[in-house]
């Protein structure tokens, strides 16, 4: 077995949006979620982005893709997470991950509400997939900014535990949590 702690993290950022998929809208929450990245994480990592059109099997689709495929570590989706009928990106992530991760669907909304009330109508979540962790995330940028914030300080020691690509955060701007070596 190859030692994935010799290569960078691979991050994958995919955008749920049926109008940026069409052109119609220019992604904006994508390229926010992984400036968040670049202010945040230190080290060597890369990064590959998509962008599909809402619905279970056009999301499903796209993270198994970025997961087993492209070989994500980390893959943030950005949209689908509200009430509407076309927001199915949970019901994407419920096919596609072996291991839903509550807290932090639970955290994120939590800091989100302090901005916002309608933060209780979405949807967010995270999950497993062999060792690739998955979150999704509101498709507004300043709520993507808020709920990485909210959670991010368990990311890098949640990869390590599912066997991922090992990334680090800032100390200066992100606190992450890794147990004392024994």
């Amino acid at each position: 077995m190859a030692d994935i702690t010799a290569r960078p993290a691979r991050i994958g950022i995919l955008t749920v949006s049926d109008r940026a998929s069409a052109g119609l809208y220019e992604d904006l929450s994508g390229p926010a979620a992984l400036d968040w990245l670049r202010a945040h994480l230190t080290g060597d990592w890369e990064f590959v982005s998509r962008i599909v059109p809402d619905g279970v099997d056009s999301v499903a689709g796209a993270m198994r893709h970025l997961c087993d495929e492209e070989g994500c570590d980390l893959l943030l989706v950005t949209g689908g997470t509200g009430p509407a009928p076309r927001d199915e990106t949970p019901e994407a992530l419920g096919q596609v991950a072996t291991r839903i991760l509550p807290g932090f669907g639970e955290a994120m909304r939590q800091a989100n509400l302090a901005e916002v009330p309608t933060a209780i109508l979405s949807r967010q979540e995270a999950g497993t997939r062999g060792a690739s962790l998955l979150i999704t995330l509101p498709g507004k940028p300043a709520s993507i900014a808020t709920s990485l914030r909210a959670v991010f300080a368990a990311v890098p020691y949640c990869l390590d535990l599912i066997g991922a690509a090992r990334i680090d955060a800032d100390p200066a701007r992100l606190k992450a949590f890794r147990p004392a070596a024994s």
